[in-house]
This record gives structure tokens, C-alpha cells and sequence, in this order.
């Protein structure tokens, strides 16, 4: 019999198919965080999403557009997953703070500030010098806030991802990372910006693709779900969920457009290799989507309740979608909204 809870992936960019929508349905998957831009602007957006749409017309007792956490119960309800959009870069907004309200009303719901590079509005992991949110960046985290797009800080830098974590008036999230101690990739994170995060009430998402695991794609589940545990201890088991980055049969030509965009001509291994350049292999115990009840059973079997297991594994995203999808519920909210730090304090300054 299926668990009655909710089960939500924070991100996955997959090369979608009927297959693929049907391994959801098996795993019992009910809402996804979905990829549709890495470096591409409006224009090219809008086509990701025509495609989208597509997909919706062709597969409608497969799959839902998601705008709200009602949407996510409405899919469990009709035995469909909701698909929620999100871009892993700000390159659709260009340098207009009036496609923010644009992008949110044509669905999507999640932006990255940064990918891997300095962006208009903050600084990726891979660079550098992190000169933390800029003059814009401050900006648009007020537009997102006033509309509900969430902020993403994913791929942006230490800095960066602290002021972002202060400058907004509400919740942010990490959809897809691990903790830099437990497996020290650029893209991971350090506890500083978990306890941060956490504190704020933001969500972070653990992620599955190899480069952020402990040995790679040899990762074990004992390993993967123990380091879960440890994160629960630090910052509470409500801040978590699963945000697996799950590329399923993705050509070796997505994975070089992820690291290189437009930015260079020269080749960018990011965090691969010259030897090992495509995607990774997913750990043996993770393949596809039907394969979450393996997580649930390694939660489990490293000591969390099954209550604990359900949070993890989509209660706690589904609270998250449904207090910060929508618009803020006033002006005074904000006003009043206590900073959690000093520096948050300074930060509120700058923004008047």
C-alpha cells in the first residue's frame, strides 16, 4: 500500500520521456522541482516552456502544472506528479527587474541568483572573489520576495549565499547540495551557511548527483543517509528535504551547454575531469525515481522515525510551497519581520 505522505524532489533536469513520467508515478513521486533554464534568456525560456506545455496536453493523466502546495495535493489526488519550474540561473530575467512578475505568472517559481559564474545579481562558486549580492541582485531579492519566486543560492559562492540568506524577507533555499564536510566539492556547503539557512527558516535539498557525494558515484547509502542524520542534528530534520539534481539520460552535450553557456570558447570540465568529462554515474542504489523508497529505507535504518522519513522525503517541501508560492501577505509583515543577525540588520538599511 502507498504511504500517504507526500513525496517531492527539490530539483531534477532529466531528458523527459513517458518513460521517465512513468518511473515518477511508480516511485510514487507527486511534485518536482524542474530545470527549464541554464543559461538561456527569455525568449528561449518561453520555447522550454512551450515544450512544457506540450508535455501537459500529451500526458494530462500523467502530469499538472504546479503553482501552489494545493497543486502538489491535487496531483497525489488524480494519481499525477506536479511539475514546479525553476531556472538554475537569472539569465531569463536579463537586466529587467520587470520579467521577475513575468516569469513568476508564467509558472516558474524558483531562480538561482548565480549558476556557476558571477552573475548581474551575485556570485558563483566557481569563481575567485565573491563580492557577495550586487546593487541589482538587492533588488530583485525584493521582487522576488514581493511576488513569491523563491531564491535559489544552489550554485553561488559562501558570501553571496549569507547575504542572500539575510537581504530576503523570506525563506530561501538550497535545492540541491550537501554539506562541504562530509564530501568538500565547490558546489557544496558549509555549516555556517546550513545553520544560517535553517535559522531563517529556508529549506535545503540533498543532493544525489555523484560530484556532491562522498566517493562519487561509489557512495554508499549507509554513507549518503548517516550524513543526513548528522545535518539533522545541526540544523533540525524540518529544514531538509531531498533536492536529488537527478539527470537521467541526458547526452554528454547538456552536461558541456550546464558548465560552458555562452561564457567561453575554451572547454569547461566544471566539476568533472579530462578523463571522466560527461555525466557521472548515479550510485547504484539511486538510478531513477523509483528508487526513493531505497532512501526511505536507509532514513530508516540509520534511526529516523517514519514521521522523520516523510518530512524528509516531501512533508517539509510541501510547508515550504505553501507558505512561499504566493504573494507576501502585506507590506507591515515585512516591516515588522525581525533580522536574525546584526549583519541582516545592515542589510535592511541598504535596502531602504
Amino acid at each position: 500500500m502507498r504511504n500517504t505522505a507526500h513525496r517531492i524532489d527539490g530539483l531534477q533536469y532529466n531528458n523527459w520521456s513517458p518513460e521517465i513520467f512513468e518511473q515518477m508515478k511508480v516511485g510514487g513521486v507527486d511534485a518536482v522541482h524542474v530545470t527549464i533554464a541554464y543559461h538561456e534568456n527569455l525568449r528561449e525560456t518561453i520555447l522550454n516552456l512551450e515544450a512544457w506545455n506540450r508535455w501537459f496536453e500529451m500526458y494530462p493523466n500523467r502530469l499538472m502544472l504546479g503553482r501552489t502546495g494545493d497543486d502538489v495535493r491535487r496531483a497525489r489526488e488524480t494519481g499525477r506528479t506536479a511539475i514546479f519550474f525553476g531556472f538554475q540561473n537569472p539569465s531569463p530575467i536579463e537586466d529587467d527587474i520587470g520579467l521577475v512578475e513575468i516569469v513568476h505568472t508564467l509558472g516558474a517559481r524558483f531562480m538561482q541568483l548565480t549558476y556557476n559564474n558571477q552573475s548581474l545579481l551575485a556570485t558563483g562558486c566557481y569563481e575567485s572573489h565573491d563580492s557577495g549580492i550586487t546593487r541589482m541582485g538587492k533588488q530583485v531579492i525584493k521582487e522576488m520576495n514581493r511576488v513569491g519566486l523563491v531564491i535559489d543560492m544552489s550554485h553561488s559562492a559562501e558570501r553571496s549565499t549569507l547575504e542572500a540568506i539575510d537581504l530576503s524577507a523570506r525563506p530561501i533555499v538550497i535545492s540541491h547540495a550537501n554539506p562541504s564536510a562530509w564530501a568538500p566539492a565547490l558546489r557544496n556547503k558549509s555549516d555556517d551557511v546550513m545553520k544560517a539557512l535553517a535559522a531563517r527558516g529556508g529549506m535545503f535539498g540533498f543532493s544525489l548527483y555523484p560530484h556532491h557525494l562522498k566517493d562519487k558515484s561509489a557512495c554508499t547509502l549507509e554513507s549518503f543517509c548517516s550524513m543526513v542524520a548528522r545535518t539533522a542534528d545541526l540544523v533540525g530534520v524540518e529544514n531538509l528535504g531531498m533536492g536529488t539534481d537527478l539527470c537521467q539520460n541526458q547526452p554528454d552535450t547538456v552536461v558541456e551547454w550546464m558548465r560552458k553557456g555562452r561564457y567561453t570558447k575554451d572547454t569547461d570540465y566544471g566539476e568533472g575531469s579530462a578523463s571522466n568529462p560527461g555525466f557521472p554515474p548515479m550510485p547504484a542504489w539511486f538510478k531513477d525515481n523509483r528508487d526513493f523508497d531505497n532512501v526511505a529505507a536507509g532514513l530508516a535504518a540509520v534511526g529516523f522515525n517514519s514521521h522523520d522519513v516523510d518530512a524528509l522525503l516531501g512533508e517539509n517541501w510541501l510547508r515550504f510551497f505553501d507558505q512561499n508560492f504566493g504573494p507576501v501577505a502585506s507590506q507591515e509583515s515585512q516591516i515588522n519581520r525581525a533580522p536574525a543577525t546584526q549583519q541582516s540588520a545592515d542589510n535592511a538599511k541598504q535596502l531602504a
